[in-house]
């Protein structure tokens, strides 16, 4: 089964660039390509609360898969 995210609301699309910004993030933490305030720098360009807290749950939830402290 396939879907075609472009056919998503603004909104949704917005929570998965979240989302893949988060993984990202968090993987570079992990390899220590960045520290932790790559992640406060990127939370902090961000105006909307909803959003915020998708990315910071998005966060907590890679860095447990990953095993990041």
């Amino acid at each position: 089964m396939s879907f075609n995210l472009s056919l998503l609301p603004p909104n949704e699309k917005n929570k998965i660039e979240l989302d893949k910004q988060a993984s990202f993030l968090v993987w570079k933490l992990k390899e220590a390509k960045c520290g932790p305030e790559a992640i406060q720098e990127q939370l902090s360009m961000i105006n909307d609360a909803d959003e915020k807290v998708v990315f910071q749950q998005s966060v907590e939830k890679y860095k447990r898969v990953m095993g990041v402290a």
